[in-house]
């Protein structure tokens, strides 16, 4: 009686059922293609053109000060302007920690070039030894 009952047991399935993985996947998927390009809108500049060399593409990440039409700074495509004591110490912070990350600034065409010089000089203060400008290829 005793191994009849044995026999009698279902035997357990070792396979994982992944239908339900897949399908928490791709609503998964669906929602980073659809809020991707809604984060990465930053702030809107119009680039001077200028014949430049264009910059080597790095794994680091540039620290970009972005400088309105109406002369706001913002960080790296922050959606608030920053005021120039937390810029310098943002700056400093980054470039204490990784010293290889370029710093860049990006000036609307229309600002007033003080206020370009004025993001320049927060960098400066802030102990950054190299700025680079940002320009848009001319078009032909």
């Amino acid at each position: 009686m005793f191994e009849h009952s044995r026999r009698s047991r279902k035997s357990q399935m070792s396979e994982i059922n992944v239908v339900p993985y897949i399908d928490v996947m791709l609503v998964l998927l669906v929602i980073f293609m659809v809020t991707t390009p809604l984060l990465t809108q930053g702030v809107e500049v119009d680039l001077p053109e200028a014949v430049s060399e264009e910059v080597k593409d790095s794994d680091i990440e540039p620290f970009v000060l972005a400088v309105d039409r109406n002369g706001q700074i913002f960080v790296n495509e922050e959606k608030q302007p920053s005021a120039g004591e937390e810029i310098v110490r943002k700056a400093a912070v980054v470039n204490k920690r990784s010293p290889k990350t370029p710093f860049l600034v990006k000036g609307d065409r229309q600002v007033e070039y003080q206020a370009v010089m004025n993001a320049m000089v927060l960098l400066k203060q802030a102990g950054i030894p190299k700025v680079g400008l940002v320009t848009e290829p001319p078009e032909k």
